[in-house]
């Protein structure tokens, strides 16, 4: 309102101004210096009222002061512009207007109350002013005019109260719809940033329109910068699930990090044709537990069959050592047979101790716990092992992030890091490097062997920890599976990655 009273008032002025010109050059009378005056206090009051408004200190007052000022303003232009006969009444409707758009529908009849009186009075005024005779105070056509203004006032007064009301009632409606629409939008985005799986959204070009909070973290990417790209650089292979696939799996490689197992669904958007929404799950753990506990299983029932076996190896190689050494003392000047069984005898110690290191594979004896520095455990175990022939012209280096005592066998731990930490000296080779870390977890102490040769492939991963798999020559193969059995009999895991581009490493992860 204050903005359409600055434009009215405006236009007033260049009306006003226009006619001044138009006529001849002549001193400006009366009326026009008062129409002038009254735009001016049109201006004055129009800007009074904005400042409050500004100021948030207008009130319903400014608003009443603000309309009479209209209905008085109005009078004051009609009486200068020829009273009855003034083209300009229709400022009066324009009050009224201006009042129920401000103070309702109640507001729009006073007015037209208001304003209905002063033309009223205005009218009469005029005629008594001009010396009229007594007798009737108007002409019929006074009368007329008089009668259809005031007509027109209240019918426009009642008109505009019942748009007021319907104006004011879709405007609440809108304005709740519109807090309504805003809270789903809020609550939406806290459903989506909360959701524990990742969501991606695309158009039908294949461009990104939308990653949630849980798929940025899955994929390791930034916010910025994720919106526009290609749906293939951050889900490469996707396209070939598109463009409906209730359940798949997808490997996709993450920066900084191992390749990631994703199992997702792909389900077209409705009302876009060719857009998609994918929605997928962080499955690399899961499968790494399968792979686990299917090794373990595979392992347990080698274990059961290596014991048997183990046992019934024992006494031929006991009866066939002592056999072999009653003969070389019966001739003791053979050379030859000297010789043979002196090799019976080395072979059979070989094959006794590769029986024993089996056993050990098989039912490892139950760790005896007791709390163990594993910092210091962690120093004298690699102090040790720099002497190792293998260490040679190897870069070693320990670090511990804080001291950790944890529950352990010391011997048997010990011999899992010997495992590890010789294996890391044979895969890194001279001027190559090994890493030995200790630091803590998610309620445990992570042990990191770390080499950097990262020579192990994935086909290799799947038999790593089985018993005689070995890739070292004259090795026997059950050194990491030995380790993987002391690990697990103390409630721990071992794990282990490898690249070419970022090495090897083992992490072994003990309860605290």
């Amino acid at each position: 309102m204050v903005l359409f009273r600055t434009v009215a008032a405006s236009l007033s002025l260049v009306i006003t101004v226009a006619r001044l010109l138009l006529q001849p050059l002549e001193e400006p009378s009366r009326a026009d210096t008062l129409s002038l005056a009254v735009i001016i206090a049109a201006y004055v009051s129009t800007v009074v009222v904005g400042i409050r408004l500004r100021r948030e200190k207008a009130g319903r007052m400014d608003a009443w002061v603000q309309v009479l000022g209209d209905v008085v303003i109005a009078t004051g232009l009609v009486f200068l512009s020829g009273g009855s006969d003034s083209p300009l009444t229709f400022l009066y409707s324009l009050a009224v207007i201006g009042a129920a758009v401000v103070l309702d529908w109640r507001g729009a009849l006073w007015a037209a109350a208001v304003g209905g009186v002063a033309f009223a009075g205005l009218v009469v005024g005029v005629r008594l002013s001009d010396g009229a005779p007594l007798g009737p105070v108007l002409p019929s056509r006074g009368l007329f005019v008089l009668g259809s203004n005031l007509l027109a006032l209240g019918l426009i007064a009642v008109l505009a109260g019942y748009l007021s009301r319907q104006l004011s009632a879709a405007g609440g409606a809108l304005v709740a719809r519109e807090a309504d629409l805003r809270r789903l939008g809020r609550l939406q985005q806290q459903i989506l940033s909360s959701m524990p799986s990742g969501l991606i959204t695309c158009d039908a070009q294949g461009l990104v329109t939308y990653v949630n909070t849980a798929a940025r973290g899955i994929l390791q990417v930034e916010d910025a910068g994720t919106v526009g790209q290609p749906l293939e650089s951050l889900l490469p292979g996707v396209s070939a699930l598109a463009p409906r696939s209730p359940r798949g799996e997808l490997v996709v490689g993450v920066k900084g990090s191992r390749r990631r197992i994703l199992g997702l669904s792909v389900t077209p958007l409705e009302g876009d044709p060719g857009a998609l929404l994918i929605v997928f799950q962080d499955l690399t753990e899961l499968r790494r537990m399968e792979e686990d506990l299917e090794r373990s299983d595979r392992l347990a029932s080698l274990g059961a069959l290596s014991a048997q076996l183990a046992h019934e190896l024992r006494n031929p190689l006991a009866a066939m050592r002592g056999s072999a050494q009653l003969l070389a003392q019966e001739t003791p000047r053979d050379g030859v047979v000297q010789k043979l069984t002196n090799i019976l005898v080395r072979e059979s110690d070989r094959l006794a101790r590769l029986v024993e290191d089996f056993l050990r594979f098989a039912r490892p004896p139950e760790p005896v716990r007791r709390p163990v520095p594993l910092d210091a455990l962690l120093a004298e175990t690699v102090d040790m092992l720099r002497a190792d022939p293998l260490a040679r012209d190897v870069r070693v280096e320990v670090s511990a992030q804080e001291k950790l005592t944890a529950a352990v066998d010391p011997d048997q731990l010990r011999q899992v890091l010997i495992n590890l930490v010789r294996n890391g000296f044979q895969a890194a080779g001279p001027r190559g490097s090994v890493k030995v870390a200790l630091a803590r977890g998610e309620a445990e102490a992570q042990i990191r062997v770390w080499d950097s040769a990262g020579s192990i492939t994935q086909e290799m991963m799947g038999h790593l920890f089985e018993p005689f798999f070995t890739t070292r020559d004259g090795g026997t193969g059950l050194g990491l599976s030995t380790a993987h059995s002391i690990i697990r009999a103390h409630g721990g895991s071992i794990r282990v990655r490898s690249d070419p581009a970022e090495g090897t490493e083992f992490v072994v992860g003990l309860p605290l």
